[in-house]
């Protein structure tokens, strides 16, 4: 948007107290977040349950100097004001103006789930096809609508926006402020149900969005929805998307067999891999295809367009816990469909046993016995050893669930009963509606209570991973390096996660490593890298693969195994020397291999070596005969063995540098975890590592005061110094401090001052706006990157990794 604030009233009819031609850029509901106030109005919005008009002085203060309100105070003198009777209709009429003045392709989102991530990934698609707005965020309310559609200027050629409604006839007045061209009706479910008569009564008000549209796309699988669509708009272009054959788009093919998804639209078929096979992802994925063939956007570039797609955060996230449980919190929000998810997300751990903590759902209108009759089935399915029910509601049903079941009237209830804290060796999954506040019950399950947290993002991971897979043959093996404890990410979790997504093999360093992750559940091949001679018990005891790379090894590995009673031909794997000067047999050694591996009750599952300098472009020479050493030499110990076993080679750097020279398997390890030498393939990467912590105290230093321990900063002017509760033992280096290094605060690079403590150091936040007690710090993720990071302790990222403390809290985060 881009008015005068003449302009603004002479279309809302607003009243102007001020300077009438002051420019509005930009409009602001919440003076914590006003992050520019050039060109900026802020709106007092008045609800029933608070008053925006006492934030008003708030917004001055930030130097806000345009108000719009229903009410006008003199005492701000030097402040313009637009005099609105009511702020929220004023918002939504200059949305109308403004989106009815623009000359905009629309794509209007509605439905009870999947709209965000629709509008994400359509905007992944299409951004570079055409100038795109889109809803920031979950906008789409009465006043989120409104002010995503404030957001299009006149370069954007497409706008994709959620619509969101929770009561009747809200959908009447969203509609009359944004009527888009094609309108996108994703899954009809329980969300938002609770103050609709019907199901019936839900879906005529979604529609209603679609009055003026010229095409219409919608999940047909649900009869009702299909009924109501026909009879309605039966003049208007229909396509139906979903499961059911009778849809014009559909899945062809049985995806429980298939590698691939095969779908059929309309007379076309489009095919495609997807990782992730649940019921919501692959309906949306059907959404997807279907707006991107309304746009013309042809069926070669949709398949790239599917395989690039980045996952949308949601709020799953998986903690260590106390007891050696892992504690999977999911306390954001509770219906019908998200407890489907969350059940989906508890299947991709081991753990044999599993806990439930799970509240009345809030906000569904419908029968509750039949609600949680549901609720139970789904529930008994994952065979829970116990549940825990909070609710007045749910209580009442716990009967329906088979598992030993706990009833609470609140959460605090349980909290007292200590049930929880008496669970051992399980996944504790946390369910709840927001009122519930069952996030307490997080707080005091999780092992460590350390402000200090490093995140890992999972998506990230299979993101990167699948990066790297796109630049291979199909049918080109990945193993996944998780020694040192997955460089310091969590060995355990990491790997579950890798096989759950079907990882080929995991490499460890030593036996020990392999031998947790089976006792852990694991059954992925591990591969071994250093064998150490008085591991070789435990390495067959525990089915895992070693790296044999001397005969010495060899000798004593056989022996190991023919005294175990093994019985059958056991995998190893040959590790050659191509250069590199570390571990691994030399050329002419490989006659006497052969000879030795002849009469021995062993088989050689892969041959390998490992590039020195394949992410060194200067070293691409050298690079070049290593790889020539390794086909060699491979060659003639293939030749030898009479059979053909895996060859691998390239790491991170060398599949994206070397990829003709992949073979039968790769290598990924620092690559995995979204870290490049190049910086092309690193725009492609996404970051999977996050180190936070939180500002425990700022205070006003002196003008010559010292700051820490020796006193090696003084201030040269009144200073505002932060202190963070990490240091050296959480794995800080010392050497970063004293202005070294610096770390990210409401994304202002802040200097660390003085030396770094074990447990603390200090930054200085002169520069750092708003800042204040408990805001957030960013050691190291996007601002500073870890590279960056990595460069302030003059060292590699996978040692500024795997040297971050056990007692830093590691938080896995999966949508």
């Amino acid at each position: 948007m881009n008015y005068t604030v003449k302009e603004i009233a002479a279309i809302t009819n607003a009243q102007i107290i001020g300077d009438k031609e002051l420019l509005v850029k930009n409009i602001a509901f919440d003076s914590r977040i006003i992050y520019s106030t050039k060109n900026t109005a802020f709106i007092a919005i008045n609800t029933q349950k608070n008053s925006g008009e006492k934030f008003i002085e708030s917004a001055i203060d930030r130097g806000i100097n345009i108000i719009i309100s229903e009410h006008h105070d003199p005492q701000f003198q030097d402040t313009t004001w637009i005099i609105v009777e009511n702020a929220v209709e004023f918002l939504q009429k200059l949305a109308k103006h403004h989106f009815e003045n623009s000359n905009l392709k629309s794509v209007g989102i509605t439905g009870s789930n999947g709209k965000t991530i629709l509008k994400e990934w359509l905007y992944q698609c299409l951004w570079n096809e055409f100038p795109t707005v889109k809803s920031p965020k979950s906008f789409n309310s009465q006043i989120g609508l409104p002010l995503s559609l404030l957001q299009i200027n006149p370069s954007h050629e497409l706008g994709i926006f959620e619509v969101g409604i929770s009561k009747p006839h809200e959908m009447e007045k969203l509609e009359d402020i944004f009527h888009p061209q094609i309108g996108l009706l994703t899954h009809i479910g329980s969300a938002h149900a609770a103050n609709f008569k019907s199901e019936e009564e839900l879906i005529n008000e979604k529609i209603k969005l679609f009055k003026d549209s010229e095409v219409i796309i919608y999940n047909g699988d649900n009869l009702l929805t299909d009924n109501k669509i026909k009879t309605l708009y039966s003049s208007k272009k229909l396509i139906s998307y979903g499961f059911k054959k009778e849809n014009q788009v559909f899945i062809k093919n049985d995806i429980t067999k298939d590698e691939n998804v095969l779908v059929q639209y309309f007379d076309q078929e489009i095919m495609f891999p997807v990782h992730q096979r649940d019921e919501a992802t692959l309906t949306n994925a059907l959404a997807l295809i279907t707006v991107l063939k309304e746009l013309n956007i042809d069926n070669h570039k949709i398949i790239e367009k599917i395989n690039a797609l980045k996952a949308i955060e949601m709020r799953l996230e998986a903690i260590e816990g106390i007891k050696n449980n892992i504690i999977i919190n999911d306390s954001f929000n509770l219906d019908l469909d998200s407890l489907k998810t969350a059940l989906q997300f508890l299947n991709e751990y081991k753990k044999p046993k599993r806990s439930l903590v799970l509240t009345d759902i809030v906000g569904v209108n419908s029968n509750s016995q039949a609600l949680y009759e549901e609720v139970s089935e789904l529930v008994n399915e994952q065979k829970f050893d116990s549940v825990f029910l909070i609710g007045d509601e749910i209580t009442k049903f716990s009967h329906l669930f088979k598992a030993k079941a706990f009833t609470f009237i609140n959460t605090q209830e349980l909290i007292d009963s200590k049930h929880l804290t008496e669970i051992e060796n399980q996944i504790i999954l946390l369910k709840g509606a927001r009122k519930f506040e069952i996030e307490k019950l997080k707080d005091i399950l999780e092992l460590r209570k350390h402000d200090t947290v490093l995140e890992i993002n999972l998506n990230a991971i299979l993101h990167n991973i699948n990066f790297h897979k796109s630049l291979l043959k199909p049918g080109t093996k990945m193993m996944a390096m998780v020694k040192a404890n997955s460089y310091g990410l969590g060995s355990y979790e990491i790997s579950e996660f890798l096989q759950h997504h079907h990882i080929d093999y995991l490499g460890v360093a030593f036996a020990d490593e392999g031998v947790e992750l089976r006792k852990k559940g694991i059954t992925t091949p591990i591969v071994v890298m250093n064998p150490e001679q008085h591991s070789y018990e435990a390495i067959i005891e525990y089915n895992l693969e070693p790296e044999i790379y001397s005969f010495r090894v060899l000798e004593l590995f056989y022996e190991a195994v023919q005294k175990s009673g093994y019985d059958k031909k056991y995998p190893i794997h040959i590790k050659l020397e191509t250069g590199m000067h570390r571990l691994g047999f030399k050329g002419f050694e490989l006659e006497q291999l052969s000879e030795t591996l002849e009469n021995k009750n062993l088989k050689v599952q892969s041959i390998f070596s490992h590039l020195s300098s394949s992410d060194v472009p200067g070293e691409k020479e050298f690079t070049l005969k290593q790889l020539e050493t390794f086909e060699k030499d491979s060659s003639h110990l293939i030749e030898k063995l009479g059979y053909q076993p895996i060859r691998h080679i390239l790491n991170s750097s060398g599949i994206t540098s070397y990829t003709d020279y992949q073979y039968n398997m790769v290598r990924i390890g620092i690559g995995m975890l979204g870290e490049s030498p190049n910086p092309e393939i690193q725009k492609q990467l996404q970051s999977v590592v996050s180190f936070k912590t939180v500002i425990s105290q700022i205070s006003l230093v002196e003008n010559g005061e010292s700051v820490g321990y020796s006193r090696k900063y003084k201030t040269d002017h009144l200073t505002k110094i932060a202190t963070i509760p990490v240091g050296y033992a959480d794995g800080i280096p010392r050497l970063i401090g004293n202005q070294i290094g610096k770390v990210g605060v409401n994304k202002v690079l802040a200097p660390i001052i003085g030396n770094i403590c074990m447990d603390m150091m200090m930054i200085n936040v002169d520069n750092i706006p708003n800042v204040k007690e408990g805001d957030t710090v960013t050691v190291f993720n996007s601002y500073p990157s870890l590279k960056e990071f990595a460069a302030y302790c003059n060292t590699i990222t996978y040692e500024v990794l795997t040297s971050i403390s056990p007692r830093v809290k590691r938080i896995y985060i999966k949508d």
